[in-house]
């Protein structure tokens, strides 16, 4: 029988959070459970906009050999932070603010109020949001598995089967030879948007055997929720078990930015690997918002790490000045010094 711990959101607003943590898909949740486990008073808020639930069946998540749904894992993953006290409060943060102290500000708007929580460590779980491509009934192709984002998570699930690639440029490329570890049977589509393919890159796909075609779409054919072929203006049809979007993503960072976080020229958030913090002290980033490989296991690790960094510094607090500020220990964030657990 596990002890719950008193609920982090029951707290009186003026008091100071250990860690507010701002999004509960994987990354955020899973720190949720290690933080709350540690003992640590944290605060959830999430949108509701999690990437992971729209996962028909992932096969490649640790522990689950006949797959699991993004649902199914959420919700799992719900449960168990809440044991330990770890809830979710719905809500949308607007602004985050960092003042001279150390201490974390954030303003969220919750059931049609505004709301502020104040912290001395946030952790970053915000994810990214991919760019779609203009298709009916999309929300539900992709939970039926008919549109895809991301061969590395169910590239195996295509072996052999006809498959569409939408996108543009070097991401396209890309996305079309990682996709031909899979299957030979490809064909690359921009619909309305210049493919910009360089001759090198045309020539390359040429000697790989994958058909481009630059024509616009003029139809989209469905059978029942499936998407089965695509028609060009020229009446050509093309029959598709598969459609993968290739057209990237837009990473949810601006939070970070706003403080002067460190970004790479995608937006993904830059962290020092051992404690995956950002370049602001005591603001910690987790799970696809980082620059990496987005995936449901290193969204696993980066909260582990995440979560047991923020104890560690929150112990130095602790022991450095009685008081929350968390200047006391910014210049030993940055020591070499092994961290236990």
């Amino acid at each position: 029988m596990h002890q719950n711990l008193p609920l982090p959101d029951s707290a009186p607003a003026q008091e100071v959070l250990d860690c507010l943590i701002i999004g509960a898909g994987p990354a955020g949740m899973i720190a949720a459970t290690y933080l709350a486990r540690y003992r640590r008073r944290i605060q959830m808020i999430d949108a509701g906009h999690s990437r992971a639930r729209l996962i028909p069946t992932s096969h490649n998540c640790p522990g689950f050999p006949d797959g699991i749904g993004g649902d199914e894992l959420l919700q799992r993953l719900r449960i168990q932070a809440a044991r330990y006290g770890g809830t979710v409060t719905k809500g949308t943060v607007e602004k985050l603010e960092h003042d001279d102290e150390g201490l974390f500000t954030a303003t969220y708007a919750s059931a049609g109020t505004q709301e502020v929580v104040r912290a001395k460590n946030v952790l970053l779980a915000t994810g990214v949001i991919d760019l779609e491509p203009a298709l009916p009934n999309l929300e539900g192709a992709i939970r039926q598995g008919y549109v895809r984002h991301c061969p590395i998570c169910d590239g195996y699930e295509v072996i052999d089967k006809k498959v569409a690639v939408i996108g543009t440029g070097k991401k396209l490329l890309s996305e079309a030879l990682f996709i031909q570890t899979y299957t030979r049977h490809l064909t690359l589509f921009s619909l309305d948007r210049p493919i910009d393919l360089s001759d090198a890159d045309r020539r390359l796909l040429q000697r790989r055997e994958i058909e481009v075609i630059e024509e616009p779409v003029s139809e989209v054919r469905m059978e029942g929720n499936r998407i089965a072929a695509l028609v060009g203006v020229g009446g050509t049809v093309r029959e598709f078990d598969t459609v993968y979007s290739a057209l990237g993503t837009t990473v949810r960072s601006e939070l970070a930015r706003t403080l002067g976080a460190e970004c790479d020229r995608f937006g993904d958030l830059i962290v020092d690997n051992r404690r995956m913090q950002t370049s602001v002290p005591g603001l910690y980033a987790a799970g696809d918002v980082v620059n990496g490989l987005n995936q449901i296991a290193v969204a696993a690790g980066h909260a582990a790490i995440a979560a047991t960094s923020i104890h560690h510094r929150l112990e130095k607090i602790r022991k450095s000045r009685p008081s929350v500020s968390g200047l006391a220990v910014a210049a030993s964030e940055h020591t070499n010094i092994k961290e236990t657990g």
